[in-house]
């Protein structure tokens, strides 16, 4: 058996519709509320933020939303992803087990994020708007939206977590080659970002606060809308494309995975390659278990308080149930800056709310580790944030071969480290460390979340 085996599916097996989780849900979900009144935010309430079409999307309880042709014309830049088996890492930790991984870094970004930046691109065009905005941690949604906006004639503003813009300076460059404008936030530019850093003149940034921007400057103009690349439910819609490969290259490798598993930040990714599977076992079919994987000095999901909380640090959007370490929490400046936001989409919440997933918190300094064992056995470098899933993979890996049993285990390979190799060169270096989150700033943030009844 040749130690290189990749699935791969034509052009014309692109899915042509998402997968909706909302559809399966065994319980709905709580409603998002307004900031002002309390009471559950209908289509006009968004409509100052997002187009009428990802509105509608938002709000969806259909289980299939047909993919345009525009979207899945430009989908075939790099769609479908190839699927992995990775043998040599198999091979490597001496297991049992069956380790596939579905690797979005060949998108022109180098990450999964094109797969909702195009589809968001797409939908603002056709609904008349001029300008884009958004915020950024790691630089991989901003440079997916940025290249998204070049190809249907967007600008887009980038507002971007300051410590990864000065972590990342290629990200940015990407951004730019692409034609966006990227600003490192908290910044002079509107006025939430001008209130922290007069409490906070040298603050690392955070997503809460880069929305808070995003969104401000939106609001401001009535040829602008918002853009977020995580989290909501439409953005997780987009990313099932994920799932949907991976399930038909599964079965062309005659297997179905035991395990999927994937790191969350927003949501995003991680529902991108587990949602279908869920829906799937929610319908009265396999069997999985699913595990998404955060960092622990953002453990949102394992530490976090399951409430209403606001979406960014100025109060600006909407308020939604979910796993939260309250808004105005700032997480420390760890390298994987996609996993640094404060909560949880509220679709991914949940489903973990209701028992029907796992998740896991892992330390900086052993998924590097993992992710340098991984390159050395399959020749890819992964993003920070991607060596979160890759530790998960490689424990469980081990457990099987402790157990001396085979499971299949799927996990997505979210992006690649090419721009990221600061990083790995700090981690050689020894310097990176273990950054624990701050157990007084997170009871202060958790104390001050909304008087809302959970």
């Amino acid at each position: 058996m040749t130690e290189t085996t990749k699935y791969l599916l034509p052009e014309n097996r692109i899915p042509r519709a998402w997968y909706n989780l909302a559809a399966d849900l065994p319980e709905p979900l709580a409603p998002v509320l307004h900031p002002g009144t309390g009471q559950p935010v209908g289509p006009d309430d968004m409509l100052p933020i997002f187009p009428p079409s990802l509105v509608a999307q938002e709000m969806s309880v259909e289980r299939e939303v047909e993919i345009p042709d525009p979207v899945r014309d430009v989908y075939a830049l790099w769609r479908p992803t190839p699927l992995h088996r990775a043998r040599r890492l198999e091979r490597a930790l001496e297991t049992p087990a069956r380790i596939y991984y579905k690797y979005e870094g060949v998108s022109p970004a180098g990450s999964h994020k094109p797969n909702t930046a195009v589809a968001q691109a797409f939908y603002n065009k056709y609904d008349g708007t001029k300008r884009l905005t958004t915020e950024t941690g790691a630089g991989q949604w901003g440079s997916s939206l940025a290249f998204a906006g070049a190809l249907f004639g967007l600008p887009v503003d980038v507002y971007m977590v300051r410590v990864s813009f000065e972590q990342k300076p290629y990200r940015r460059a990407l951004m730019e080659t692409y034609g966006a404008r990227c600003v490192a936030s908290p910044s002079e530019e509107t006025e939430s970002g001008r209130a922290i850093l007069a409490r906070h003149p040298d603050s690392t940034g955070s997503l809460g606060i880069a929305i808070s921007e995003a969104v401000e400057m939106a609001v401001a103009r009535d040829d602008t809308q918002y853009a977020l690349g995580s989290v909501l439910n439409h953005v997780l819609l987009h990313q099932t494309v994920v799932g949907l490969e991976a399930m038909e290259q599964m079965a062309m490798a005659d297997d179905a995975p035991d395990v999927v598993i994937a790191c969350a930040g927003g949501g995003s990714n991680f529902a991108g390659l587990a949602f279908p599977y869920l829906g799937e076992r929610l319908r009265g079919g396999r069997d999985v278990r699913i595990v998404a994987v955060e960092p622990s000095a953002c453990p949102t999901l394992t530490r976090g308080s399951f409430a209403y909380d606001f979406g960014d640090t100025a109060h600006l959007t909407p308020l939604m149930k979910m796993y939260t370490l309250g808004s105005s929490f700032v997480p420390s400046g760890i390298h994987a800056g996609g996993l640094r936001y404060h909560g949880m989409s509220p679709l991914v919440s949940h489903i973990k709310a209701l028992g029907l997933i796992e998740a896991e918190a892992l330390d900086q300094l052993e998924c590097f580790a993992a992710g340098v064992r991984f390159a050395r056995a399959e020749g890819i470098v992964p993003a920070p944030e991607a060596t979160h899933a890759i530790r998960a993979v490689i424990r469980e890996a081990e457990a099987c071969k402790a157990e001396g049993t085979s499971r299949a285990i799927l996990f997505n390979l979210s992006g690649h480290g090419h721009f990221d190799m600061q990083a790995y060169t700090d981690y050689f270096a020894g310097k990176l460390r273990d950054e624990a989150y701050d157990e007084a700033a997170l009871k202060e943030a958790i104390a001050d979340l909304p008087g809302v009844a959970a």
